[in-house]
């Protein structure tokens, strides 16, 4: 089963981390343009896997992780702009 995360962004552009976990697919790459609410990446926390959206249009500046790296809650994912 599938959760829709939309993450928490603290500094702008940032797409961070929801909850704790691994991340066990990556979408996206730098220079990529992203919609609204497209999934960038699947976060597995407590064997649940978490679509993370992204807050806005743009293009991806920054790819912060990769698959299987573990994150924090409020760890910088990417960055949009």
């Amino acid at each position: 089963m599938r959760r829709t995360m939309a993450p928490k962004q603290d500094v702008e552009g940032a797409v961070t981390a929801p909850m704790m976990g691994k991340i066990i697919s990556v979408m996206v790459k730098k220079g990529d343009h992203v919609k609204a609410g497209q999934i960038v990446c699947i976060l597995e926390a407590m064997k649940m896997e978490n679509e993370i959206t992204t807050p806005k249009a743009g293009t991806v500046q920054e790819v912060c992780v990769f698959e299987g790296s573990s994150v924090s809650e409020g760890e910088t994912l990417f960055v949009i702009s």
